[in-house]
């Protein structure tokens, strides 16, 4: 069997490469002779099943195991799920707007989408599902969690979550309801804004295709308005285009540095990803936000800035998904979602989540610990407020506003060293 075309799409915190996609071999092994034992139970249960059932049913199930067994990353897609993939890679779809993840065997949510209405009901990262809709979400695979989190704009899901912090014991995890109306969401991209003395502010909270575009009109009206120092936010982003991520890195990153490659299988399926010639903000100091939930091309920007000595990190560890997936169009409609590869940062660093042993992502130059309150209080101040003849506005009162400490550590490190790294 041969696989005859590639679709790279973005999706969450799933990085998606352009990458070859090499045809099933034959090798030395019984592999062909081991497929005739699922041909046989096939058969055993077609024939003697008390029920009647759908061998199609049956065919999408074997398939959906094949790939569980690998990693949290790959995965089947049936033609419902595929096609909701692709709806939400073109930018909007009906939910809640979470991005999702399985940690330490939990359906645990990445980063809420900045304007999403879960979002705005004050979800966090790390929040762990339990229930959809009264439904025990522990052994839902994400095919069927994501069919129930997603549906027309207008009605509602419930979601029970437990709330608490990596380390904590099972007791200290607080249980929390949440009553959601899904919405049409849309992914904005870049968020700017300038700061005193020179300092201007830019959140990216993916990257999707638009990101360069997007993020290189806002720093030529920053530079325009005097902005010399910058504070890069990459908080709570999840990822997307690996084309997007490098060539984030490469507004800052000039003389054919390496920003990130990735290794496949085989060392022949070695790739690097270098900048171009010339950076037009490689002057600009710059300090780069990273948290828990920065993943996937977020980690390739902050592993790449950090490694060249191009920024200093501050904030907390980030998430550590250093895989690339493919994703592959099959013949009646499904997908086939693959990891394909991993990557490694310009000093040749693995930064993958290893769960056993509790390692993986970036370390921040300067750590900024922040409680899970804190974030959820900054989260919803995140969140803009926009009316006719009116200038936007935080969702938050002043008067209730709380300090974002990484962010002000960040602007103090500007200003007073403005040279920095």
């Amino acid at each position: 069997m041969r696989i005859k075309r590639m679709l790279v799409l973005a999706l969450g915190a799933t990085l998606f490469a352009a990458r070859p996609v090499l045809a099933a071999k034959t090798s030395a092994d019984n592999t062909y002779e081991q497929l005739k034992l699922l041909v046989d139970i096939l058969g055993y249960v077609q024939d003697n099943y008390v029920d009647e059932v759908d061998s199609r049913k049956l065919i999408y199930g074997a398939a959906s195991g094949m790939t569980r067994i690998l990693d949290p990353y790959s995965q089947f897609l049936e033609p419902e799920m595929h096609r909701e993939m692709k709806t939400e890679t073109e930018g909007q779809f009906g939910g809640v707007g979470l991005r999702l993840n399985m940690k330490d065997e939990w359906l645990t949510v990445l980063t809420p989408m900045p304007g999403s209405p879960a979002y705005r009901l004050g979800m966090l990262p790390n929040d762990r599902i339990v229930e959809i809709d009264d439904s025990s979400a522990k052994d839902m695979d994400m095919s069927d969690v994501l069919k129930r989190l997603h549906g027309a704009p207008g009605t509602k899901v419930k979601l029970k979550v437990l709330r608490g912090s990596d380390g904590a014991g099972e007791s200290a995890w607080k249980s929390r309801d949440f009553e959601i109306v899904r919405e049409l969401v849309k992914i904005e991209s870049v968020v700017w804004r300038k700061l005193d003395e020179g300092v201007g502010y830019v959140r990216i909270t993916e990257f999707s295709a638009k990101t360069v575009s997007d993020l290189s009109d806002v720093l030529r009206r920053l530079k325009k308005e005097g902005v010399g120092s910058l504070v890069l936010d990459l908080r709570n982003n999840p990822g997307g285009l690996l084309s997007a991520a490098v060539e984030t890195a490469s507004l800052f990153l000039g003389d054919g540095k390496l920003i990130v490659y990735t290794q496949g299988r085989t060392v022949a399926n070695r790739q690097d990803f270098t900048s171009g010639a010339k950076a037009p903000y490689a002057e600009t100091a710059l300090a780069v936000l990273i948290n828990g939930g920065s993943a996937s091309g977020a980690e390739i920007v902050a592993g790449a800035m950090q490694d060249h000595k191009r920024a200093v990190l501050v904030g907390q560890r980030s998430y550590g998904k250093a895989s690339v997936q493919s994703l592959i169009p099959l013949p009646d409609g499904s997908g086939l979602r693959l990891s394909v590869a991993r990557y490694y940062t310009p000093s040749g660093r693995s930064i993958h989540r290893d769960e056993k042993h509790k390692t993986g992502g970036i370390s921040p130059d300067i750590a900024v610990e922040i409680s899970p309150e804190a974030e959820g209080n900054l989260y919803a101040q995140w969140e803009t407020i926009y009316a006719k003849d009116k200038k936007p506005r935080s969702a938050v009162k002043p008067e209730d506003a709380v300090r974002d400490e990484a962010l002000d550590r960040a602007v103090e490190l500007l200003k007073t060293a403005p040279n920095v790294p």
